[in-house]
């Protein structure tokens, strides 16, 4: 094959991976070039002058052997035609090589090209033809001959198979009306002759067409391929994703990024040459991989550096000559300080509860989960305590949330003094508290600290200069006995202190026989519910969502509501587990989606409407299909509802649950995640774009105001999902102070009582229709 000129090869080589060239050409289905069309071009046209010569040559043998027998007033202007037009084809195939190729190049059409060929071939052969039953037996012969050798010229056309398809059908066509004309006088041995030219040409044209046109795809393409990687390899640098690196066989490095030098603190020439695992601190997993001579992936390893501790991740892969030899290793590395920081910043916030300092429900949940896997290898029982403040609730509705979230603190301290180092305090959420106590083998013991908390915590509280009292009631569990896991056993200590708290308060209650009651009244409770859906006794409120900036309504958040007929208003988190235990929570999801979704297409665009979803509702893999159907029984667009998750979704096995957060997020549903920072750690899964907004829990939005701390946390959250491109929705918002703060936090979504209470439909539907009124006024 030929050689391309330098500046043709940048063009057929700079290209992207999905085969654009790079700042060159424009995609093929856009009507521009591509790397193989544009080779095509340039090789066609390295090929015109070959092309051109052989038919201005053969044009001179023809005109030879027809002189004497064809007049020089014919045969002069066709040689000279011959020669203009194949000359003027040569110049305009060398022009179009440079002129229509690239991204500014628009594509030959490949009709166009055959087209030239086919005139060329018309004209060639128009003078022998006609002259052809004129002329003596001997001239047939050789001019019948000289036609079939000049269809090897298509060799000069291998590089666009039409084009070659077309010269060879033409020539062929020629001879073969050339020898039905001359069948009388044409000996027909000399027709065998000719016609074995012909086929000859005919078979070896086509064979070097095709493995023309094959190496020019394959050299297309491998250019495309290289130059890409080539590309990528020096944008991953220039743009600071990360730094780049290779060892030879005995692991010194050949090559080091500028970038790591710089975090080494060292030059390059003092880094070449050197061990890579030495380089990084001894690093004796880097060392053991690498003589594994197998790929790995992001090694975490901390460094030490003139900056201080940095920590760096790092992967590589083996490179392998084409002989099979191992030479070494090639790879990436990042610096991920700042991610880590982050996380583990965030693996505390989703450990501790923020007002307390406490272990939350989740590290309480892990907690006892530790407690009880001991106690069933040890036979040394744990315990769990269940405490509910008695009373609290008119603290916060008479002296606010302030001095409420004072009392909690307050109460968290004494639980810390009072059990010591005999079992962890966690806060489970609101006036709630738990306790797992690991040695519960003294019964007596667990008792006697029940005892001590209740009178501890029912000494007055002076917030203030105000004096507050309240109480505390108490259910307890021990495991195994009670339960054999940490569900069964929270369950029992709930049970214990639902009787307490049924008993009068401010009392201990401990799991027993006796306490199956309670079971049957959750049965009982079971059958209220099937019996409430079956008579649809649930109904939606509405809380009010506003913008932070102009505080105009943007939405609701749906709640479900059940008024029993003779337990009155049943709270949510009273049936809710009782329905999920049951299997019950598919059709009252089912329910809710569409009542929200019936709500939402009764207002206008911009209003959406956001529901709660249970962890194990969303681990429904029926849960998209749900919504869908919803959304098309309704004809309201996806980005009108919006989910909410708690981080608990993310507890056990999480990769069902992610695919179904995926799929939701494809009907254009918009996926929050709830009460971020009171739970389970999701950092890790921040970056799977499946949510689109966090909502920081109210706590953290009450505290602000007198712990700094709090204003440092709600920034570094509303940060976060800013990287994430997540928006942000500030809970409990009840004062225009926590407002205020909230907005210049960077807060773009507002809820709590200040903005409004839960809602009917119909008062919601009011407040709707009054926004439509002020914008209709406007």
């Amino acid at each position: 094959m030929y050689e391309a000129p330098d500046r043709y090869k940048r063009m057929i080589s700079a290209r992207l991976p999905g085969g654009e060239s790079l700042g060159l050409t424009s995609r093929e289905g856009d009507g521009g070039s591509s790397p193989l069309k544009d080779v095509q071009l340039i090789s066609r046209a390295q090929l015109a002058p070959f092309f051109a010569a052989a038919n201005i040559v053969a044009a001179l043998m023809m005109a030879a052997v027809l002189w004497g027998e064809v007049a020089v007033t014919w045969l002069l202007p066709w040689c000279g035609s011959i020669a203009i037009v194949n000359l003027a084809a040569m110049q305009l195939a060398r022009t179009q090589a440079i002129t229509h190729v690239g991204r500014s190049g628009h594509q030959v059409p490949h009709w166009l090209m055959v087209g030239d060929v086919t005139l060329r071939a018309v004209l060639w052969l128009s003078l022998p033809l006609a002259m052809f039953p004129g002329l003596s037996p001997e001239t047939q012969v050789i001019a019948a001959s000289v036609m079939a050798g000049l269809g090897i010229g298509a060799l000069g056309l291998v590089v666009v198979p039409p084009c070659v398809t077309a010269w060879m059908s033409s020539f062929t066509a020629g001879v073969s009306v050339a020898l039905l004309l001359g069948r009388n006088t044409v000996p027909f041995p000399h027709m065998l002759s000719i016609l074995f030219t012909l086929g000859v040409a005919i078979f070896g044209v086509l064979a070097v067409a095709r493995w023309a046109f094959h190496q020019l795809k394959t050299n297309a393409d491998f250019g495309s391929q290289s130059e890409s990687a080539s590309l990528l390899l020096q944008e991953y640098e220039q743009r600071g994703v990360g730094w780049l690196w290779q060892v030879d066989s005995e692991n010194r490095v050949t090559y080091i990024s500028s970038r790591m030098t710089a975090l080494l603190d060292r030059p390059a020439s003092q880094l070449l040459g050197h061990s890579l695992p030495s380089l990084l601190g001894g690093n004796a997993e880097l060392g053991r991989l690498l003589l594994e001579r197998q790929p790995f992936n992001a090694v975490e390893m901390e460094l030490k550096t003139a900056r201080g501790e940095r920590w760096i991740s790092i992967g590589g892969d083996p490179i392998i000559d084409t002989a099979g030899r191992f030479e070494g290793f090639r790879g990436v590395g990042s610096d991920i300080t700042e991610i880590r920081q982050t996380q583990e910043r965030l693996t505390h916030l989703a450990n501790v509860d923020v007002l307390s300092g406490l272990p939350n429900r989740g590290r309480v949940r892990q907690l006892l989960g530790e407690a009880l896997r001991t106690a069933t290898v040890s036979n040394v029982p744990c315990a769990i305590l269940f405490l509910d403040l008695d009373g609290f609730k008119p603290v916060n509705d008479t002296f606010g949330h302030p001095k409420g979230d004072a009392v909690l603190r307050a109460v968290a301290k004494r639980l810390v003094d009072e059990v010591g180092s005999d079992g962890h305090v966690g806060r489970m959420g609101g006036d709630e508290f738990a306790i797992v106590v690991i040695d519960a083998q003294s019964r007596r013991n667990v008792e006697g600290m029940a005892d001590r908390i209740i009178k501890t915590i029912a000494a007055p509280y002076m917030i203030d200069q105000t004096e507050i009292r309240i109480g505390v009631s108490i259910g307890c569990a021990f495991g195994p006995i009670d339960g054999a896991t940490v569900d069964d056993l929270i369950l029992k200590a709930d049970l214990a202190l639902y009787e307490a708290k049924g008993a009068g308060r401010g009392i201990a209650r401990y799991f027993s026989s006796e306490l199956q009651s309670e079971q049957e009244d959750r049965v009982r409770l079971e059958t209220d519910i099937r019996q409430a859906i079956a008579s649809k006794q649930f109904h939606l409120a509405f809380q009010p969502l506003v913008n932070a900036k102009d505080q105009k309504l943007t939405g609701f958040e749906a709640l479900i509501r059940w008024n029993h007929p003779q337990r009155g208003l049943v709270p949510p988190n009273v049936f809710i587990p009782v329905a999920e235990e049951a299997g019950l929570m598919p059709v009252i999801g089912e329910w809710v989606i569409d009542e929200a979704c019936r709500a939402a297409a009764t207002w206008p665009e911009p209003i959406t409407v956001a529901l709660n979803i249970s962890p194990k509702q969303i681990a429904l893999a029926a849960l998209p299909n749900t919504v869908s159907e919803a959304l098309a029984r309704h004809k309201l667009p996806g980005n009108r509802i919006e989910l909410e998750v708690t981080e608990g979704v993310f507890l056990g096995d999480n990769g069902s649950t992610l695919d179904v957060l995926k799929r939701l997020r494809q009907l254009g549903v918009g996926i929050a995640l709830d009460d971020f920072g009171t739970g389970y750690s999701s950092i890790g899964y921040l970056n799977k774009a499946v949510f689109h907004k966090l909502k920081i829990d109210g706590s953290f939005v009450r505290e602000a105001g007198t712990r700094p701390e709090n204003v440092a946390i709600i920034q570094s959250i509303v940060q976060l999902a800013k990287s994430f491109r997540m928006s942000v929705t500030a809970e409990g918002v009840e004062t225009a102070e926590d407002f205020e703060r909230m907005r210049d936090l960077g807060c773009d979504t507002i809820q709590g009582y200040l903005f409004g209470r839960p809602l009917s439909y119909e008062r919601a539907n009011q407040m709707v229709i009054g926004l439509g009124a002020k914008r209709m006024a406007g």
